[in-house]
């Protein structure tokens, strides 16, 4: 049976509006300090469910982020910046939101009770992709026809609810439970179900992003310098791990085509680019073992020296 505690009314509701908006204030922001443990409790659920994101990445599969409303909101942002964070390729990536992502200020609620169009939009799934659902209730029926056309297809389906007990958990290879309490507005889940999902998801991105071997030492290293912010970045994440100046991590960031991980390997051992780049197909993409590789070649060839 499902906890309906996202429809529950919140101890401090009584009266609310009677408040100084200052103590509301307080109150809203406690509200979402609470609902921010929770991604803590399911830490090890969002670990194996990232896993699973990176094995889709790894095998060439897609993910497809699907959900309504604020929860698809969340789900769309986080989607939307693995390119420019990440470098994950658009083509393994789809946002599936019921009524479509918003082009203006309205965002019409019937929509998360229309499935029509799903069949078609969900249409090429298979066993080496991965749908992510949000649901704060976890009953949404948008998300829950989308997961019963994963299950048919045999995609990896993740499962990110707010009640205990949601369909949507139960349906779920990995069932992410953001056990949220009542909102202090009954019902409204763009408040702390929101904050829970919105961290819940940017550990799922980053956990991800870990496994695959995109983050090195905290810096995110699979990052494409194509805009002057990112060239900037890229330049320190280079000079840092190569231990080479800024005008030498330029020149590698430029011979690498603004990839970082293969600047690094250029500017730290003086790889050509080609080299760089095999260097990290044999590595699957991590960097730190790619840079063990080097050093060790560099060590063998000084003790033939």
């Amino acid at each position: 049976m499902t906890d309906r505690r996202t429809e529950a009314l919140h101890s401090e509701a009584i009266g609310l509006d009677a408040r100084p908006l200052a103590e509301i204030a307080t109150l809203l922001a406690e509200g979402q300090v609470s609902a921010a443990r929770a991604a803590l409790d399911a830490a090890e659920q969002i670990a194996a469910a990232a896993r699973s994101m990176a094995e889709t990445i790894r095998g060439r599969g897609v993910l497809h982020y699907v959900a309504a409303g604020s929860s698809g909101l969340m789900a769309a942002a986080d989607a939307q910046e693995l390119g420019g964070t990440f470098s994950i390729p658009a083509e393994q990536l789809r946002i599936h939101m019921a009524g479509g992502l918003p082009t203006g200020v309205e965002m019409p609620g019937g929509t998360e009770d229309e499935t029509e169009g799903l069949g078609e939009a969900l249409a090429n799934l298979g066993p080496s992709d991965t749908v992510i659902a949000v649901s704060a209730s976890g009953t949404t029926p948008y998300t829950l026809a989308a997961v019963s056309l994963a299950r048919k297809a045999g995609a990896t389906v993740i499962g990110i609810a707010n009640n205990p007990g949601a369909p949507l958990l139960s349906a779920a290879d990995h069932p992410v439970c953001l056990a949220t309490p009542p909102e202090l507005l009954s019902g409204s889940t763009r408040m702390g179900a929101g904050t829970a999902q919105k961290i819940a998801l940017n550990m799922l991105s980053t956990l991800m992003a870990v496994e695959l071997g995109h983050v090195h030492d905290g810096m995110m290293v699979n990052l494409h310098a194509d805009n002057a912010k990112l060239r900037a970045r890229a330049e320190g994440i280079v000079a840092r791990i190569a231990g080479v100046d800024t005008e030498a991590a330029q020149g590698a960031i430029a011979a690498a085509g603004g990839a970082v991980k293969p600047a690094i390997l250029i500017a730290r051992a003086g790889v050509t680019p080609a080299e760089a780049n095999d260097i990290l197909r044999q590595t699957e993409g991590h960097l730190r073992a790619a840079l063990a590789r080097v050093k060790q070649t560099e060590n063998q060839e000084g003790d033939i020296l």
